[in-house]
């Protein structure tokens, strides 16, 4: 969604602010704010609405709320003595007096989904495989938990294909066991991974391809690249690991295999269950309460309790330490600095063994990348600039 006012263009979809052309850089809390008065059609809003959307219903002290709108008004050109755009209604809470033009969606966004296109794997699996946008190829590697039709209104998704696909042609596909690909899961080896890699890369008839790959895809991606050297011409991982979790010694902060799987099995795909709640923790504490029942829908659809058990199981035992030296394409390496599921130590040990690597450190908790976090957009930009899509 795209909001108009004061000079300003404020575009959810991008999560960005420009104000007379030139982008703005703001803390995403300040943007989630922004978002919601900019939404409002002029209505009052209430600090408990504000609390309740921009906090996840935290407890924060009206300080802190005074902090954020006066931040906000500062990067409209505002300010509280003014208030040209938000106005402080005493006891009642903030309007938005700016006219507000809205346009209905980001333009980044195609406005039809890709088509879902079949391919088998050297094992005979079927793997659902979809591409759109323009640009030089760039495959994102398939992870745990896809579904190729919901990740395309995913809030959490949907911004990063929209980004990407502005660079690139991007190729997506569901992993083995999940979404729209088979469901069968008696053969969840590295090799089979890297297999459906392949088996995308040949059906799309590319011959060079830049890769996109993130928690455990990143093994996948490193394989495929080891033993397929021709075939790959850069590569952007994000929050990886070279050694599975039951394999290594664990990192402080770092949550354990069987705590995992135990929240899975008592709870997966339930809004409110004790594995959403610890999911969110983990996975993308600041995700919104929007982001979080989307990743419930793709729960649901994607696979069942059992099957992600046993994905789960599989990629925590994933090992490429032996693969690195023989990657000799270029490798940016992106971690969040605060990964509590594979720790950021993962990414500092593949630096030191690829031939050639660049190491980026991301200032930020969650291991989902999340488009309202600062370091989304810093990582999108060193995604494109690295893979070769343009300035980003």
């Amino acid at each position: 969604m795209i909001h108009r006012f004061a000079e300003c263009t404020l575009d959810t979809g991008r999560h960005e602010l420009c104000r007379e052309g030139e982008v703005v850089h703001v803390e995403p809390q300040v943007f989630a704010l922004l978002a919601v008065m900019a939404g409002s059609g002029g209505a009052v809003v209430s600090k408990d609405e504000l609390v309740a959307t921009v906090w996840n219903g935290l407890n924060v002290s009206d300080a802190t709320i005074s902090a954020r709108i006066n931040a906000a008004r500062k990067a409209v050109g505002d300010d509280g003595s003014a208030q040209r755009v938000i106005r402080t209604l005493p006891k009642l809470g903030f309007q938005m007096v700016a006219p507000v033009e809205v346009e209905g969606g980001a333009p980044s966004r195609p406005v039809a989904a890709p088509a879902i296109r079949y391919t088998t794997s050297a094992d005979g699996e079927v793997i659902a495989h979809a591409h759109h946008g323009a640009g030089p190829p760039l495959v994102r590697v398939g992870h745990w938990l896809s579904h190729l039709e919901l990740d395309w209104d995913c809030p959490v998704w949907q911004p990063l294909m929209a980004r990407l696909g502005e660079h690139f042609t991007l190729y997506r596909y569901d992993q083995r066991g999940t979404g729209l690909s088979t469901r069968a899961t008696g053969n969840l080896s590295l090799d089979a991974f890297a297999d459906d890699l392949a088996a995308v890369v040949e059906a799309n008839g590319l011959s060079r391809v830049a890769i996109f790959a993130a928690s455990q895809a990143v093994p996948v991606a490193l394989r495929f690249a080891a033993t397929h050297p021709e075939k790959v011409s850069r590569m952007a991982l994000y929050g990886g690991y070279s050694v599975g979790r039951v394999y290594r010694e664990a990192a402080p902060g770092e949550v354990d295999e069987e705590t995992i799987l135990g929240l899975i099995r008592a709870g997966w795909g339930r809004e409110g269950s004790a594995f959403l709640n610890a999911f969110s923790a983990l996975f993308m504490p600041d995700a919104t309460p929007e982001q979080l029942k989307s990743f419930v829908r793709i729960q649901q659809q994607s696979v069942s309790a059992e099957s992600a058990a046993l994905l789960r199981q599989a990629v925590d035992r994933l090992v490429v330490e032996d693969d690195l030296v023989h990657v000799t394409a270029p490798v940016l390496l992106a971690h969040a600095r605060e990964d509590a599921i594979h720790p950021f130590s993962q990414s500092q040990r593949m630096a030191a063994r690829l031939p050639d690597a660049r190491l980026m450190m991301l200032d930020t908790r969650n291991h989902v990348p999340l488009p309202q976090d600062e370091s989304w957009e810093k990582l999108m930009q060193a995604v494109v600039s690295f893979c070769g899509g343009g300035d980003g």
